[in-house]
């Protein structure tokens, strides 16, 4: 197999792979082309591979296009698991979609810029003025509630499994406990039933690549979001190979679409 990767720190050690950058993407068409997979293309390259090239890339499609918005994120979560979303108003930036939501949520609670990640874009609101500070900084409002937590699950997606998971505690200085913000990874037993839920969640929106951000409040699990580009700190300290398990997972993939041309033909 070959394969071109747009991002070689996310590839390492995939055998036949070369490594072009993406703003030459269209001097290398014909390489595309000849290749098996495209790994880790940007977000406006996709496109253009999946429906102009017609070439298969890694993560999925549907990764790339849940995971760019938290918005479409969001609402795709709300359709296929309601009671683990936790209440959330997305409205337009104005006075209208203010006082709808100084009416419906209660402070403090937790605004969110919608193209963000790793802590960055989330805001801990108390009062208006803090409120109106968000609006005047994002050009949509996206607000949800303030769950009563310390500590919340990273469960890591990847092919099709989850291949790692732990729990990330705050420093106690913020609302939030991404690694990236001060939090610290503490790896004890995560619940079953939290595992199960990201499995079912990335099995029926065809996730392939994503670290989702779960709580969990009375036995109750909420799922945040989830992050195609997740970090790698927790890895360390599971030993755990992210490029092995994509490497296994598109051998997998190439082996099952050989066999339906087999069967075709």
């Amino acid at each position: 197999m070959k394969h071109i990767t747009f991002n070689p720190y996310r590839t390492i050690g995939i055998p036949n792979t070369t490594y072009l950058k993406s703003d030459s993407m269209f001097q290398h068409i014909d390489q595309i082309k000849e290749s098996d997979w495209v790994l880790f293309p940007e977000y406006w390259q996709v496109n253009s591979l999946v429906y102009g090239l017609k070439k298969k890339i890694f993560p999925s499609v549907n990764s790339y296009h849940l995971g760019h918005d938290k918005i479409e994120m969001t609402r795709a979560l709300k359709a296929i698991c309601p009671q683990h979303v936790p209440y959330t108003l997305i409205l337009p930036n104005n006075e209208f979609g203010i006082e709808t939501v100084l009416n419906e949520m209660p402070f403090p609670f937790i605004a969110k810029e919608v193209r963000n990640s790793m802590g960055k874009g989330v805001y801990l609101i108390h009062d208006v003025k803090e409120l109106r500070e968000y609006a005047s900084v994002s050009h949509v409002l996206y607000v949800q509630e303030q769950l009563p937590i310390d500590r919340d699950m990273r469960i890591v997606y990847v092919g099709d499994d989850v291949i790692a998971a732990y729990w990330r505690v705050g420093n106690g200085e913020s609302h939030l406990n991404n690694l990236a913000q001060g939090g610290e990874i503490l790896l004890e037993l995560i619940p079953r039933e939290a595992i199960d839920l990201v499995k079912h969640v990335a099995e029926t929106l065809g996730i392939n690549h994503a670290g989702f951000d779960v709580a969990m409040v009375d036995n109750q699990f909420y799922i945040f979001e989830f992050n195609i580009l997740f970090g790698n700190i927790g890895f360390q300290q599971l030993d755990v190979s992210v490029e092995n398990k994509i490497y296994d997972y598109i051998q997998k993939e190439d082996s099952k679409l050989n066999l339906d041309t087999m069967f075709v033909s």
